[in-house]
Formats: C-alpha cells, sequence, structure tokens
C-alpha cells in the first residue's frame, strides 16, 4: 500500500512539473517574437497615465502635457549610446514649438543624463521613472517613444531604433486621433504602428 502511494505521489508531482513548464513555454512564445513587440506600448487614442515627477534638479514634470503642447516620453537609459541614429532624430526634434522630450528611466537616472551629456543632448529632462510606471505603458524593450497630448490621450507610440521613426512619430502625433476613438478598457489595434 505505502510503495502504490509514492508511485502515485511520484507520477503526480512530475505530471504537475510537466503542466508548469508546458505553461511556461505557452506564455514565453506569447510574450516573444515581433507580433508580441507590435503589442507594446499604448494604442493611438487611448489615455495614457497621469504622472508628477522630480529631475534631478527638483523641476517638477507631469504628463499630460500642458494645454496646446506635446510630450514625447522616450523610455530608455544609458544603452541609448548603442542607437547613435535615435539620438540624432532626438536632436532633430528638440527645440520644436510646443514639444517637450523627457527621457524615462526603469531606475536611476544619473547613468542615462551623463550618457544623454555626452550625445550632446544634456538638455533633454531626465526622470527616474520604475518598473510599475513601465508596466504602465506596457513598454518591456527600449528605446521606447510614446508622445502624449495635453488632453491625456497617446497620439502614436512605436519601438525606435533610428532617427526617421522618431520624425515619423512626430509627424503621426501631430493628427489628433478621432473623436469617436476606443472606449476605456476596449481593446483595438493601434492606427499606426511603425515596422523595425
Amino acid at each position: 500500500m505505502t510503495a502504490n502511494a509514492i508511485v502515485f505521489i511520484g507520477i503526480t508531482i512530475i505530471l504537475c512539473a510537466a503542466g508548469l513548464l508546458a505553461w511556461f513555454g505557452i506564455g514565453q512564445l506569447a510574450l516573444s517574437g515581433s507580433g508580441a513587440l507590435e503589442r507594446d506600448g499604448i494604442a493611438r487614442g487611448r489615455r495614457a497615465p497621469a504622472w508628477v515627477l522630480a529631475d534631478r534638479d527638483g523641476n517638477e514634470h507631469r504628463s499630460p502635457p500642458p494645454a496646446g503642447s506635446l510630450q514625447l516620453i522616450l523610455f530608455s537609459d544609458h544603452s541609448l549610446k548603442s542607437f547613435p541614429s535615435v539620438a540624432d532624430g532626438l536632436r532633430e526634434l528638440s527645440g520644436g514649438p510646443g514639444l517637450e522630450i523627457v527621457v524615462m528611466t526603469r531606475g536611476a537616472s544619473e547613468r542615462a543624463a551623463s550618457t544623454l551629456e555626452q550625445l550632446g543632448l544634456g538638455s533633454l529632462v531626465v526622470l527616474t521613472g520604475s518598473p510599475k510606471l513601465y508596466g504602465q505603458y506596457n513598454v518591456r524593450v527600449m528605446p521606447f517613444a510614446i508622445f502624449v497630448g495635453s488632453d491625456g490621450l497617446v497620439r502614436a507610440s512605436s519601438l525606435v531604433n533610428h532617427d526617421w521613426q522618431l520624425v515619423k512619430l512626430r509627424q503621426i502625433a501631430g493628427i489628433p486621433p478621432a473623436q469617436d476613438g476606443p472606449e476605456e478598457g476596449t481593446e483595438r489595434r493601434p492606427a499606426f504602428r511603425l515596422a523595425v
């Protein structure tokens, strides 16, 4: 009787472990590949999270931006130096009228600020974000750009690897989202998504 119980428990443990491994494998497949990256970020026309964060000088910055302006939130860190074309795109966009650019890090922002200074982008605002804030924006990979309007709605979002992608996103962000956009909580594929 005891031997049968031990065999039964052993088989049960093996089957549970196999089930868990299969479950994690399916999850890994869903989170990898280009199809998963298409679902990153927040779809155009959806509401972006609101926040108020201080930069390293103690100046407060907020999202959504003030009325009549547009905000580019670049989710990145010191690894931006590996994307010189993105840095070129940021230089091209910085100083443009009605556009605020903030670089949001996932953790401590000192290294990112130092890297931006080396890239000639020391005037950009660098904010210390958090994994939770990245999660609210549905951002897993960097550099990721999200344009937010003063109405709090996402105007454009995409993973960026090149300067032309930032420029194209800025053009898309200049087009107001349709008034009959998606309701909160409903799924809709983004109207504009750049292929990377």
